[in-house]
């Protein structure tokens, strides 16, 4: 499977910078990159708000390993979780 890779900034409602990427399959909607960030930032605790669109851009696209791939095929997208996130799920 071929991803799109959205580089993504978020502050948390404590006031730390979370970095993470949201990997969706290549062709997805910018805006539907956006959601899926918005939704995995609630799914934690953190307001969807603190995501805006012009802090989830586009960067590059890639092959997913298998795990990334089965994923998002049953949630629709993945998050690789970088700096100031909670620890991976």
């Amino acid at each position: 499977m071929k991803i799109d890779v959205y580089d993504s900034f978020a502050t948390s409602s404590q006031g730390h910078l979370m970095h993470f990427d949201v990997f969706v399959e290549s062709g997805t909607s910018a805006q539907l990159a956006l959601a899926y960030g918005q939704q995995w930032l609630q799914s934690i605790g953190e307001h969807a708000a603190a995501l805006r669109q012009s802090h989830c851009n586009f960067c590059h696209s890639e092959a997913a390993n298998p795990e990334v791939a089965h994923h998002i095929k049953g949630h629709g997208y993945f998050i690789l979780q970088m700096e100031g996130c909670p620890a991976p799920y």
